[in-house]
């Protein structure tokens, strides 16, 4: 078995991260009350400095020299920055007319933060790669969406969660994302020159750690949801509805990104980097923004649902059309 057959597959088929997420959302149903306030290790301390530590570590592996240096084909990141930060959410602003007010809002508001979310990191990269595209380009802004994910996601979502959320309060979160978040990518980048060798070296534990923190949130955002009744609360076919609509995002947006490269005339290598790097959300991000968002509410869990319904899919389907891409150029 060749290794790029091997990489489509262990691409697409669901790898143990996915099946820990699975596992915290069952240990979530059955024991949910570990790490809770008063605890001799409170969970929520945890999560607070592992997702500190983990923008840190995210900043240490950029580098600043690369990055300026990638900054030359502005064109080609304007198109793909926009299609993840604009394209998506303005295809739910649509549709906000059809569900405000109704008991449906809310589930409006989490596939709306799903549209708000920065794109994958390494899967955008792997997809590109498999596929024979711009591999240099795809790095860089799978890295640089993340940096703007952490000032235009809170941004959008700040539009409607002061509605939705009689106790949120926006400018506690912005505080929060900066002391947790933006400050750590900052002062990584500074370090990269003394640290950044070191933690490209020790990236795969890195990812371990990473990787640790997210379940974390993801165990903690789901156990307060189940002890609160929040899933009750909400019918089958509403889920199933929200499955679909996530799925249908994906969709409009993929084959309006295939459009979209067309007309601007790009390169196969620059247009296979826009679809894969435009067309996907991040699981990553999104867990860690529900961490620093809706770390006093008890709605975190249903916001993640539409990422990883998302995730999955994008994951299924353009490892599919990677696969396809890759052939046709050894043909």
């Amino acid at each position: 078995m060749s290794g790029r057959i091997r990489r489509i597959i262990s691409t697409v088929i669901p790898d143990p991260f996915i099946a820990g997420i699975l596992l915290m959302i069952l240990l979530a149903r059955i024991f949910p009350g570990i790490g809770a306030e008063g605890s001799v290790i409170e969970l929520r301390q945890l999560i607070k400095y592992g997702i500190t530590l983990l923008f840190f570590f995210y900043g240490l592996k950029l580098d600043p020299a690369r990055l300026k240096h990638d900054l030359g084909n502005w064109r080609l990141h304007l198109v793909i920055q926009s299609i993840t930060f604009l394209l998506f959410p303005f295809l739910l602003l649509l549709f906000y007319p059809l569900f405000r007010g109704s008991d449906q809002e809310i589930l409006w508001l989490s596939v709306f933060f799903l549209a708000a979310l920065p794109s994958t990191v390494s899967s955008s990269v792997v997809m590109v790669s498999i596929a024979g595209g711009n591999i240099p380009a795809a790095i860089f802004n799978a890295s640089i969406s993340g940096v703007i994910g952490i000032i235009l996601t809170p941004a959008w979502m700040g539009l409607f969660l002061d509605q939705q959320a009689g106790s949120f309060s926006f400018g506690p979160v912005i505080r929060d994302l900066t002391l947790q978040v933006l400050v750590p990518v900052i002062v990584g980048l500074i370090l990269h020159r003394y640290w950044g060798n070191w933690a490209i070296r020790n990236r795969k534990r890195i990812s371990w750690f990473d990787k640790s923190v997210i379940l974390a949130i993801v165990y903690r955002s789901f156990g307060d949801s189940f002890t609160n009744g929040i899933f009750t609360s909400i019918p089958v076919h509403s889920l199933l509805l929200l499955s679909a609509g996530v799925i249908a995002l994906f969709f409009v947006v993929f084959e309006a990104t295939k459009y979209l490269t067309r007309r601007l005339h790009l390169n196969r290598e620059d247009r296979i980097t826009v679809l894969f790097c435009g067309s996907k959300k991040s699981l990553v991000h999104g867990s860690v923004m529900v961490g620093v968002l809706f770390a006093g509410s008890t709605l975190g869990s249903l916001f993640l649902v539409p990422v990883m319904i998302y995730h999955a899919f994008q994951l299924f389907y353009i490892g599919v059309v990677a696969g396809k891409y890759g052939r046709e150029i050894q043909h």
